[in-house]
């Protein structure tokens, strides 16, 4: 993919980078609002002062969190005198397309998620390591986070931004209404769902167009049917997926179909948490993310952990996700991104963040917790009281498998619930992608 130079960008916007400027308010910050996933142009190649510009290559295309990257890097201009080029790309987009990206320009800084996903592109040599980053700014964050930043060469590749946890979201004011409680188990979940589909509701909001969001399901199901360590065995292939727990999970999660809202795969996650914030919908499985599909200002939302299917596995394990940011290999030749990195570990950058998504819980212990919505103290307490915290399918598991086996393999799942078929077929590209 040839990579735009500035002028064609703004071209592609229609605006001059004056008026792109002045039109978002952020001073030395540009956005190019371009979908494609190439760096943009001007960079400071690294003169060693620390001081210049900075490509950056952001997934946040959504209003909350494109509005949070805009403001939270635009503060870089004040506290470490760094003007940063935004170039933002749509979520998916970015994600299918980072192997041609960091192979061929990329940005400086990108965002991008702990686990696997780091991990893998580390070892193939296209990141910047940022030990040195990581002496300056190691305190701020806890053992979990350090752990998670470090790739398998023992390096550290990653600055933690925020996680999440994965659970059901739902408008209390409805269940008020509907007198609904909380399920603590999974029979009380299917109970709630019935009930909720007598009521008139869709019980489960369910939108799975891009993929990964069935994610989320089968991953509870099998930490709470098999327990994590399982779960994490099974993501790096030392455990098969023709194996009867495996089906057990498969089999669990076509009870709650007939609840799940139909026609889910012509639908994105955003158009199915529109059916809860409607309140067509009773609840909705996904990450505290989901938030920023509320309207600003609508606090009409809580959520409940993934309930226990099994007493002697129980209910202590939290998907919660790692999201951050990399130095691209390019990127680690300039200063001025190494200066960034370092400031975005800050509690100052994280808060400015969080100001304008609060729907996630800052990584850095130096970030205030004074603003904090009850959704972000409830998952904070949730996160905190976790046993084990996975990062989810696509970050655990190798990305070829993940992207190439297991997203088109659920997807076909949820169109036919063929049990046998879905594991033999997982476990034969499972063996290919992993040599084993």
């Amino acid at each position: 993919m040839p990579t735009p130079s500035l002028d064609s960008l703004m071209s592609q916007t229609g605006m001059s980078r004056r008026s792109v400027l002045r039109a978002f308010g952020l001073g030395a910050v540009g956005i190019a609002a371009s979908p494609l996933l190439a760096a943009c142009t001007g960079a400071d190649s690294g003169s060693g002062s620390g001081t210049g510009t900075v490509t950056f290559g952001s997934n946040g295309s959504d209003e909350v969190p494109k509005r949070a990257f805009a403001a939270m890097l635009g503060s870089a201009k004040d506290a470490v005198d760094l003007t940063v080029k935004i170039n933002t790309v749509p979520h998916n987009d970015f994600q299918n397309n980072i192997n041609n990206y960091l192979k061929g320009s990329p940005d400086d800084v990108f965002t991008w998620f702990a686990g696997y996903r780091m991990k893998s592109y580390a070892k193939q040599g296209l990141l910047a390591p940022i030990d040195d980053v990581w002496e300056k700014v190691g305190g701020n964050f806890s053992e979990a986070f350090k752990t998670a930043s470090t790739a398998d060469d023992g390096k550290k590749y990653f600055i933690p931004n925020y996680n999440y946890p994965w659970g059901w979201f739902y408008r209390p004011s409805v269940w008020k209404e509907k007198g609904y409680t909380e399920p603590k188990t999974w029979d009380e979940l299917i109970a709630l769902t019935k009930k909720m589909k007598a009521d008139g509701l869709t019980p489960i909001a369910f939108g799975d167009k891009d993929g990964w969001p069935a994610f989320g399901t089968f991953d509870y199901l099998n930490m709470r049917i098999n327990g994590y360590q399982f779960h994490v065995d099974l993501m790096a292939h030392k455990e098969s997926w023709e194996d009867a727990k495996v089906k057990q999970v498969f089999t669990t999660w076509k009870e709650i179909f007939p609840y799940q809202a139909p026609g889910s795969l012509g639908r994105t996650w955003q158009e199915a948490a529109q059916t809860v914030v409607q309140k067509k919908a009773g609840m909705y499985l996904l990450g505290t993310f989901v938030g920023q599909q509320w309207p600003q200002g609508d606090t009409d939302i809580d959520f409940f952990p993934f309930p226990e299917l099994d007493s002697n596995v129980g209910a202590d394990a939290v998907e919660a996700p790692i999201d951050g940011f990399i130095l691209s290999k390019k990127g680690g030749e300039n200063d001025s991104a190494r200066k960034l990195m370092e400031y975005l570990a800050s509690g100052e950058a994280q808060d400015i963040y969080q100001s304008e998504d609060p729907n996630n819980v800052a990584a850095s212990n130096k970030a205030s917790t004074a603003k904090y919505s009850a959704l972000q103290k409830k998952s904070a307490e949730v996160i905190g009281a976790a046993k084990n915290i996975s990062q989810f399918l696509d970050r655990d598991a190798e990305p070829a498998f993940a992207n190439n086996a297991a997203l088109p393999a659920f997807q076909q799942f949820i169109k036919d619930g063929d049990v046998n078929a879905v594991t033999k077929g997982l476990e034969a590209q499972a063996k290919q992608i992993y040599g084993s």
